[in-house]
């Protein structure tokens, strides 16, 4: 019961992680993020508000490796750290799910300015810079889309001439690989895979 000499608690804007860590999403610190948190909370995100095939949700941390692929592929010499940031493209969902991009236009600029407080936040935590060129973003963002094509049309229904419209082209990746991420995954095998690829992109 509130007592009547003191007000009631602000409304709270912030979350603990199994860490133990407590991450305030109005003004996050680097050093309240852990990986770990972010590959388990990734691993349970689902992409395409799991509207996917597949016996598990097709999740934001087994997407954000596809992403990586597709970056790989198209740009093989790149530097390992525009890797790890192409990772990191999508981990402010650990803390605030994966929104679909209709969605993101309703309700418009609020949410990227949490998004963009998070994502920044976890670049300094692991050693990125707050912000990235412009021509970094964009060869991410190219990678991005073209991973949302091959989930399109894989997962999420789409026809071919649909998902060109909306997404891009579609990156050609190697049969095996192709099969590989886009067959969704057990949480516990994303959240592995996830943080096994960071340690291999961080490592010094």
């Amino acid at each position: 019961m509130t007592s009547k000499t003191q007000p009631p608690p602000g409304p709270r804007a912030w979350q603990r992680m199994l860490s133990g860590r407590r991450l305030d999403l109005l003004d996050p610190s680097p050093l309240d993020i852990e990986i770990e948190d972010i590959a388990h909370g990734l691993a349970r995100v689902a992409r395409w508000n799991g509207q996917t095939e597949g016996a598990h949700i097709f999740s934001v941390a087994q997407h954000t490796l596809l992403v990586e692929a597709v970056l790989r592929l198209r740009a093989p010499r790149i530097d390992a750290r525009v890797r790890l940031a192409t990772l990191l493209h999508d981990a402010p969902e650990y803390v605030i799910g994966d929104m679909i991009s209709p969605f993101k236009v309703v309700i418009g600029g609020s949410y990227k300015a949490v998004e963009k407080r998070l994502l920044a936040a976890i670049h300094i935590r692991f050693g990125l810079p707050p912000g990235l060129p412009d021509e970094i973003t964009d060869l991410i963002k190219a990678a991005d889309l073209g991973a949302a094509h091959l989930e399109a049309t894989h997962l999420a229904g789409f026809g071919e001439r649909e998902a060109r419209k909306f997404f891009g082209p579609r990156p050609v990746l190697p049969p095996t690989t192709e099969r590989d991420y886009l067959t969704p995954w057990p949480a516990g095998k994303a959240e592995k895979r996830f943080l096994a690829r960071f340690h291999a992109l961080a490592a010094p």
